[in-house]
């Protein structure tokens, strides 16, 4: 599946518009600003259409109900972020419907204001502090490019916070990237997984390779 959804426009020069991001059939995109309600009964329909002819009536009801109600809460937490755009496994596995165990979520920001009397800041340096701000102990900090673009990329396991919906704790990937044309804006790619159970087991592991695998295929659009 390939991925070709409007990131930020800049405000001067001539910015990358959006981006293209390649990903197995398995997961589904479900952009967030607009569509998002025609994306989501795609996937609950294709999903339903799965369920077997002899299932017992009664059973069907209760568990579409709780298939909608699981998937939208994963969506309406993303929206809440301000996203842009959030990737899901929407393939069986197992017994499991959905594999919610791991997602992709597409967001934006803006540098803050610097003062413009004094030095400016390296955007590489503000993009590791907005990284680390809000607290990255034991976190693996590396920069580079992406598509020819400065980014950061952090590597961390977040605790579990049963209050915000997270019961388990999960390995997170982050890549920051300056959006070209246009230097206070950064796109923000952020990869989560509870792998087998345990975020440092060697499945969260084999993820990780496999979500850095994915951020190569990067491409910036421009038009």
């Amino acid at each position: 599946m390939t991925a070709d959804q409007s990131a930020a426009v800049g405000r001067e020069g001539a910015p990358a518009t959006g981006y293209r991001l390649l990903l197995p059939s398995q997961w589904a995109q479900i952009p967030l600003r607009q569509g998002t309600e025609e994306a989501v009964e795609k996937i609950l329909q294709a999903a339903y259409a799965r369920i077997p002819a002899d299932a017992p009536p009664d059973k069907i009801g209760p568990y579409k109900r709780e298939l909608s109600r699981r998937f939208r809460a994963a969506v309406a937490g993303a929206q809440e972020r301000n996203a842009l755009d959030l990737y899901l496994p929407v393939e069986p596995v197992g017994d499991e419907e959905f594999n919610l165990g791991a997602s992709i979520l597409v967001t934006e920001t803006v540098l803050p204001m610097r003062n413009a009397q004094g030095p400016r800041t390296p955007p590489g340096e503000i993009a590791v502090q907005l990284l680390t701000k809000n607290g990255a102990e034991g976190g693996d900090l590396s920069s580079g490019e992406v598509d020819g673009a400065l980014a950061v990329r952090r590597e961390h396991v977040a605790a579990a916070a049963p209050d915000r919906g997270a019961a388990a704790g999960s390995r997170r990937v982050e890549y920051m990237v300056s959006v070209p044309g246009d230097p206070d804006r950064w796109f923000i790619a952020a990869f989560s997984t509870v792998g087998g159970g345990d975020p440092r087991d060697e499945l969260a592991e084999a993820l990780v390779e496999w979500f850095d695998a994915v951020m190569a295929t990067f491409r910036w659009r421009h038009v």
